[in-house]
């Protein structure tokens, strides 16, 4: 009755996408929550997406998860960032009704047959001879398991600041996990620890928004996931307020009150995502700073605001709160607050995120350091896969980093590790060209095919669409044009490459094609000289992929530095690609590791 093949802790966002995977999967899974009401909650801005963050959503989506469907279901307003740039970096994100949200995920996860639910607080694991077999609760109840996720978001040894008032907490008004950690640090797992935080909850009927500049959406919604055909959709706005000089002069009279600049703070926090203190005390050029006020849902009159976060007193953040435009009469509900948790170092995981000290325990979300319900998401999802994987003895799936941002994510936490909280950016992707939101389903469909996390419905549906998108490209190719401008005959696909045209302008395809194949191919045209530059450069490094290092390779070389000794035990690279990534690594160590690799051992 209480043996399973996969045990998840922690039903965030890395938990709920862990349990849909390992069911959908065909593992009996139990996934684990401290409160069965806050499954899949948002305790920060009630959005999805974002710079990076929208890719790896619709990586979720194309891999089987479920984050994209669940927010296309419950969304208020769809934005496309990044438009005055160049289509690789083009990213969606939507605002959300945040207790729609967990409202449909909880009952998603309810009806999915092989996984169970449970409220419990897990302080122990169980461990025989370097493998994980269990789990154990704080009355002593034994969950017997093959796999287990810890997927813990931020209660581990959570602590909530406020002023100079601290309260464990893994969020406001939640237990903290505090025993679990203890356990993992007597395993040996080398522990740190991080801040952030998040901003404070108005009345929105208290709020002038006559006063407020106002941020609508796109109008037609960029919908995440593959699965959304038709819902109904009503756009809510967002709106837009600046802080000024009273409310940078609340903050510098009153630093000393900040839990942050009181010295009350010791975990490292989030650089791209800086709370007002830091951000009027780094940049005291700037006159003032935006304040974005989101709805939290439709049926609420609580209203997120996002540039507002800090750890002040609530006395003085009643100051600060009421000092911009708009907001000078305004209720709070709920205070901003900072909040410090325990991580792992993620050097200690493989690339499947499966520890590499305790056999079977797998890691995922912001227990690996990393911030946003979007990277946990993604990582909850390879997680949960892999832990079935190994159940089912099948290879681990891995994502290359040129083959999706969640590669790039896990590559980057495994491989270099972090010493702040890890945020996805476009920028970390160094063939972003390949890695568009256009082409996400074409690059990734038959890797989740081949786990069992699509059906052969959806397989053949996108091998139609690439088809289809074949047969535009052949069009372009094919059909003779005149140059205007030099007079030569051309074919449509250079007028394209030439910026002279778009696909979308030409009449005699607009009602044969969908807009997202001609957007597809508009891309692929475009590019192309590019991405088959970036094509050849990720074949030349995959001859150091295929050269495999074995788990225990003594590295303990002549010619090798004791810097480069370290960090390659300490990291324990799968090949040499992944060794030549690994900072500090150079060229000429490579070469040198290379010799000894395939050195005869009797030499």
């Amino acid at each position: 009755m209480n043996d399973f093949d996969v045990i998840i802790i922690g039903a965030g966002h890395a938990g709920c996408e862990a349990a849909n995977a390992s069911s959908k999967m065909g593992m009996k899974t139990l996934l684990l929550t401290l409160n069965l009401d806050n499954i899949a909650h948002m305790p920060c801005a009630p959005a999805i997406g974002g710079v990076g963050k929208g890719h790896l959503v619709r990586e979720i989506d194309a891999l089987g998860g479920i984050m994209g469907y669940i927010t296309d279901l419950s969304s208020l307003q769809y934005k496309t960032l990044n438009t005055s740039k160049g289509l690789a970096v083009h990213s969606t994100r939507a605002q959300v009704d945040k207790n729609l949200y967990k409202r449909l995920m909880r009952q998603h996860l309810e009806r999915l047959p092989n996984l169970h639910i449970r409220q419990s607080l897990i302080t122990d694991l169980l461990i025989n001879n370097g493998k994980v077999n269990g789990v154990k609760d704080n009355f002593g109840f034994i969950f017997r398991s093959k796999t287990v996720i810890i997927a813990t978001g931020t209660f581990l040894s959570g602590l909530i600041h406020i002023g100079d008032k601290t309260m464990p907490a893994g969020r406001a008004g939640e237990f903290s996990s505090i025993e679990l950690p203890k356990f993992l640090k007597s395993l040996g797992f080398e522990i740190g620890r991080f801040k952030t935080g998040t901003g404070p909850r108005l009345k929105g009927s208290s709020i002038d928004f006559s006063k407020l500049e106002v941020r609508p959406g796109d109008g037609v919604p960029r919908f995440f996931s593959y699965l959304t055909k038709d819902i109904d959709y009503q756009e809510y706005p967002c709106y837009v307020t600046y802080t000024n000089e009273k409310t940078h002069r609340l903050i510098l009279d009153n630093l000393d009150k900040s839990a942050l600049y009181s010295g009350k703070i010791e975990g490292t926090p989030v650089r791209y995502c800086p709370s007002l203190e830091d951000k009027v005390v780094k940049f005291k050029d700037k006159l003032r700073h935006q304040v974005i006020l989101e709805p939290e849902g439709k049926d609420t009159d609580e209203i997120y605001v996002s540039g507002l976060g800090n750890s002040m007193p609530p006395q003085i953040q009643e100051e600060i709160i009421r000092s911009p435009k708009g907001l000078e009469n305004v209720i709070i509900l709920r205070p901003a607050y900072a909040i410090e948790y325990d991580y792992i170092y993620p050097h200690q995981l493989d690339l499947n995120l499966e520890s590499k000290m305790i056999e079977g325990l797998f890691f995922a979300g912001q227990i690996n350091g990393t911030t946003g319900y979007e990277e946990a998401a993604a990582q909850g999802l390879i997680a949960g896969v892999n832990a079935a994987n190994k159940i089912l003895n099948n290879p681990p799936l891995i994502i290359d980093r040129s083959e999706g941002y969640i590669g790039v994510m896990i590559d980057d936490l495994v491989t270099k590790g972090t010493d702040e909280p890890y945020r996805i950016f476009t920028s970390r992707a160094e063939y972003r060209l390949l890695l568009r939101e256009d082409n996400v389903y074409y690059r990734l469909t038959e890797k989740a095919y081949r786990v069992r996390l699509i059906d052969d419905k959806r397989r053949s549906e996108i091998e139609k669409e690439l088809e289809t998108a074949q047969k535009l490209k052949d069009y372009l190719t094919n059909t003779k044009v005149k140059d205007s401008e030099k007079g030569e005959i051309i074919n449509l696909e250079m007028k394209i490459k030439r910026g002279q045209l778009t696909v979308s302008e030409i009449n005699e395809i607009k009602n044969l094609f969908p807009p997202h194949i001609i957007n597809h191919v508009q891309a692929e045209v475009r590019y192309e000289g590019y991405l088959e530059r970036q094509k050849k450069e990720i074949e030349r490094l995959k001859d150091l992929e295929k050269i495999k290092i074995q788990k225990d390779f003594d590295y303990n070389l002549p010619g090798l530095s004791l810097e480069v000794r370290e960090k390659l035990s300490k990291i324990r690279p799968i090949n040499l690609g992944q060794a030549s990534r690994i900072p500090g690594i150079t060229p000429s160590a490579i070469t040198l590791l290379l010799f000894y690799i395939k050195k005869p051992k009797n030499q």
